[in-house]
């Protein structure tokens, strides 16, 4: 979690931090949301390399799983493409607010993330 918030700080140039939730396990992942990390990296299928290094995480989500993973942080779950655009916000709020203040809340200079990405 040190390098996460630190990565914050001093990676100001970095839009945003990935918490590898394979590399790190989902519960660990969700504590780095609130350490700076602002992507969960979303619903890998069959991840094979931390697997054969000895990692004991599942080998895939859905992404209901990692929508409710993110909600539980008190965060909105917004699926992204390639370049961290927004497609899909998902969550009770979702059809309250607009693009523009959708795109304000994704700055990962905001003091505390609304949302994380999936």
């Amino acid at each position: 979690m040190k390098t996460i918030a630190v990565s914050r700080i001093y990676l100001d140039n970095f839009d945003h931090i990935t918490a590898y939730w394979i590399g790190l396990g989902v519960k660990s992942a969700q504590v780095a949301l609130d350490y700076g990390a602002d992507d969960l990296h979303g619903t890998i299928q069959e991840e094979k390399i931390f697997h054969m290094a000895g990692a004991d995480s599942p080998q895939e989500r859905t992404k209901n799983e990692m929508i409710q993973a993110i909600e539980e942080t008190n965060r909105v779950p917004v699926q992204r493409n390639t370049f961290y655009e927004p497609l899909t916000r998902h969550g009770s709020s979702s059809q309250k607010q607009s693009s523009d203040e959708e795109s304000n809340a994704v700055s990962p200079r905001n003091k505390k993330q609304e949302k994380a990405f999936i």
